[in-house]
C-alpha cells in the first residue's frame, strides 16, 4: 500500500482501535498488519500513538529525479536511442545545443554513468524486428578474391558495402533498396536509396557517395551478391589510374562484414523501418533525408564503439573496445588524413546543429510517413476495384 494511503488508513483505524475492547483490538490489529505489512509490535506502537510511521523511504534523496529522467529521455530520443556508452560520449557534444535544462540538470547529465543511463531508460526500451535477405550469388566472383579487409586497418578509405531491401514481408516484385557504405577505421557511413540493384545503378550510387566522402577511397569489400560482383563495378574500381582494392567476404559468413551489417539497423531500419517501399518516387525523398540530415547527424554527433581486439580465454571470448567517439572525431585524430581534408571537415562541423538536424529529420519523416500512408490507401482501393 502506498505511504499516502497508509496515512489515511491509519487516521481512520486509530480511533476505532483505541476505543475498542480487547478482543476487538486483536482483530483490528490483525487487519492493520495484513494491509500495511507491519510487524505486530511496530503496529501496536503506531496505533497507540507512541511513534509515527515513516513518511518516506529511508536514506538520502535520489540524485536522478523525474525531471532529470525527462531530459535524459528527451536526449536519448533525439540521439536515435543509441546505447548508454555511446550516449555518455555524445552528451558533451549535444548539450551546448540543447538549451532546455538548467545548470543542475546539465551537470548531472555530464556526470551520469552508462550503467545508470541503462537503468533509468529501461522502461522505454523495446524489442527489435528483423528483415529479409536478398543476396543472390554472382557469376564473376572468382575474379574477386576473398579477404578480411579489416585485419589491420589504420587508415580511412577502406570501405565495407551492403544493401538493405525495403521489401516488407515479401521479396516478390520490385521495391526500393538502400546502399550502405561504412569506413572501417572511423565508422563514417553513407547511405543512398536506389530503385534497382542492377550493377550500373549501384556503380552510380558508389560514384555519388565517393564524391561526398571526406577521404580517398582505397579499398572496397562486399558480400557475394550480384549487385556488387559484376563487371560494371569491377571495372569502375580496378580500371582507374589508382586502382581500389576490391575484395569480397566469405559466403554465408555475415560476421565477416560486421561493420556494415550492424549499420543496416542503426542507419537504415531505425530510420525507415521494415515497411515495403514500392514507389520509385520515394527514392528522391529518401536520398535527400540520407544525404542532408541523417548521415550528418550520425557522422558528426553520434559516437560509436570500435572493437580493438578479441582474446579467447578457454570457452570465453573477451572483447576490448575503445572509448566511444564519433566518426568525425576519429577522422580528426587520424594522422593519415591531410590538413586540407581536416580543414574541410572542421568547416562542415561548424555549420551543423544536432537539434536542428533532428527537428528537420522528424519533419521530413512525417511527410514521408503521410505519403506512404496515402500510397497504401491507393493500393488498397486498386485492390478492391481490381
Amino acid at each position: 500500500m502506498p505511504i499516502q494511503l497508509r496515512r489515511v488508513y491509519l487516521d481512520t483505524i486509530r480511533e476505532r482501535y483505541l476505543n475498542a475492547p480487547k478482543k476487538a483490538k486483536k482483530l483490528i490489529l490483525d487487519e492493520f498488519c495484513m494491509n500495511c505489512g507491519y510487524s505486530r509490535k511496530y503496529a501496536i506502537r503506531i496505533l497507540n500513538g507512541k511513534i509515527t510511521p515513516r513518511s518516506k523511504k529511508p536514506g538520502p534523496e535520489p540524485v536522478y529525479d523525474n525531471s532529470f529522467v525527462y531530459h535524459l529521455h528527451e536526449l536519448w530520443i533525439a540521439m536515435n536511442q543509441i546505447c548508454s556508452k555511446n550516449m555518455k560520449a555524445a552528451l558533451p557534444l549535444w548539450l551546448p545545443y540543447y538549451g532546455k535544462a538548467d545548470a543542475r540538470i546539465e551537470k548531472l547529465l555530464v556526470q551520469v554513468s552508462p550503467a545508470t543511463i541503462d537503468r533509468l531508460l529501461k522502461p522505454y526500451k523495446a524489442g527489435k524486428v528483423r528483415g529479409l535477405s536478398t543476396t543472390s550469388p554472382s557469376l564473376i566472383k572468382n575474379k574477386i578474391p576473398i579477404q578480411l579487409l579489416d585485419s589491420e586497418i589504420t587508415q580511412a578509405g577502406f570501405i565495407e558495402a551492403d544493401t538493405v531491401a525495403h521489401c516488407g514481408e515479401s521479396l516478390h516484385g520490385k521495391y526500393i533498396n538502400t546502399l550502405t557504405m561504412t569506413d572501417l577505421m572511423s565508422g563514417w557511413t553513407e547511405n543512398r536509396a536506389v530503385w534497382s540493384k542492377e550493377g550500373e545503378f549501384i556503380v552510380n550510387l558508389i560514384r555519388d557517395i565517393e564524391r561526398d566522402l571526406p577521404f580517398k577511397l582505397l579499398g572496397f569489400a562486399c558480400d557475394n551478391g550480384t549487385e556488387f560482383l559484376n563487371h560494371d563495378l569491377h571495372d569502375y574500381l580496378v580500371r582507374r589510374d589508382e586502382p581500389v582494392t576490391f575484395v569480397r567476404r566469405r559466403p554465408y559468413k555475415k560476421n565477416d562484414a560486421a561493420h556494415v551489417e550492424q549499420k543496416n539497423f542503426t542507419h537504415v531500419r531505425q530510420l525507415f523501418g521494415y515497411e515495403r517501399l514500392e514507389n520509385p518516387q520515394f527514392v528522391r525523398i529518401m536520398n535527400e533525408i540520407y544525404r542532408t540530415l541523417w548521415n550528418p547527424l550520425l557522422n558528426f554527433f553520434t559516437p560509436n564503439l570500435k572493437l580493438i581486439k578479441k582474446e579467447r580465454e578457454g570457452a570465453k571470448l573477451r572483447k576490448t573496445y575503445d572509448k566511444p567517439k564519433t566518426p568525425y572525431q576519429r577522422l580528426m585524430e587520424s594522422e593519415k588524413l591531410n590538413p586540407k581534408e581536416k580543414a574541410e571537415l572542421r568547416e562542415k562541423m561548424k555549420a551543423k546543429n544536432p537539434f536542428y538536424l533532428k527537428e528537420q529529420l522528424e519533419s521530413r519523416l512525417k511527410i514521408f510517413s503521410q505519403l506512404l500512408e496515402e500510397e497504401k490507401r491507393i493500393q488498397k482501393l486498386r485492390g478492391k476495384t481490381g
